[in-house]
């Protein structure tokens, strides 16, 4: 069998043909009390039989027999359904249907049932060290939240359906674990597109889970952070491309003032500075606005230019 890969790269395992249909099933309760009145009618003929004795007692005993065997022949046929379950109903060998409707119902008595729950179920994966797309080690994990919808495929197209979606998530997770940077400024990131990240997890485990009819109901990355070993290297880093970046905001917002003072004076004719002048002055108002410390101010009581 083929494997098909979309546009996105993601994988969508093959499907097979069969699909779930309701199997014929009839109210349960009436078939109880017609096994209650065929073994009661049983006993009742053989109870006569006895009385009667002669001949009435092989054919009273025969009769009692066989409402007997077909009062238990009704009763196999007897299953109980609890809510958010189903029953996969095979007859002999072959796929015949599933009961979804809840309480007592009655089948083929010949029937194989096999239960299958239909429960939202949680799987929370292991955490996984794999390398991102630049090739840095990380730790992630993830939690899945999902439910059979097809009981036909999670019974007959996987072995486990249980097994098959704990290892396609851990795939799933791994491959998009290695799509994406753990960080990045100018592309879609694990650390800071969360969102995103995300709705395409969920996208390729619906892909990957769909040939066991099981639907991803919620996927979420619960655990991300570099490999031990790169760990205090990557936070120096981020360290100082958090330093670089507020003492560019810094200077950006210092120009921006400087060139508000420089306009300010001009336009009040508060002093008149020659070019000389004003790049002193905007040599001592950078050093004031951009230094981390606060500034020692130094009072010139002499002229301008002493």
């Amino acid at each position: 069998m083929k494997v098909d890969v979309g546009a996105a790269g993601l994988v969508e395992l093959p499907k097979v043909d069969i699909t779930e249909r309701e199997a014929r099933n009839l109210n349960g309760v009436p078939m109880l009390g017609l096994v209650l009145v065929l073994v009661l009618l049983g006993a009742a003929a053989t109870g006569l039989g006895i009385l009667q004795g002669g001949a009435a007692l092989a054919a009273g005993i025969a009769v009692g027999v066989v409402l007997v065997l077909a009062g238990l022949l009704v009763a196999v046929g007897l299953t109980a359904v609890e809510p958010n379950e189903a029953r996969v109903l095979q007859v002999l060998g072959r796929y015949s249907g599933t009961v979804r409707t809840d309480g007592l119902r009655w089948v083929n008595p010949i029937s194989e049932r096999k239960r299958v729950s239909t429960r939202i179920r949680n799987h929370e994966t292991d955490r996984a060290k794999v390398n991102d797309l630049d090739g840095n080690p990380i730790e992630i994990s993830a939690v899945v939240v999902w439910q059979v919808e097809d009981t036909a495929r999670a019974m007959f197209a996987v072995d486990d359906f249980v097994e098959f979606v704990a290892f396609q998530t851990e795939a799933g997770l791994r491959h998009i674990a290695g799509s994406f940077p753990y960080d990045a400024d100018d592309r879609l990131s694990l650390r800071e597109n969360a969102d995103e990240i995300t709705a395409k997890l969920q996208e390729e485990l619906t892909l990957r889970v769909a040939a066991a009819g099981v639907r991803i109901v919620e996927a979420r990355i619960t655990g991300l952070a570099y490999a031990p070993e790169i760990a205090q290297a990557m936070l120096r880093r981020q360290q100082a491309g958090a330093v670089v970046a507020a003492r560019q905001r810094i200077v950006e917002g210092a120009v921006g003032m400087v060139q508000l003072a420089l306009d300010r004076l001009d336009e009040e004719n508060v002093v008149d500075l020659d070019e000389e002048r004003k790049a002193a002055m905007v040599s001592n108002l950078l050093v004031v606005l951009c230094a981390d410390r606060d500034a020692q101010p130094v009072v010139n009581t002499g002229s301008l230019y002493q």
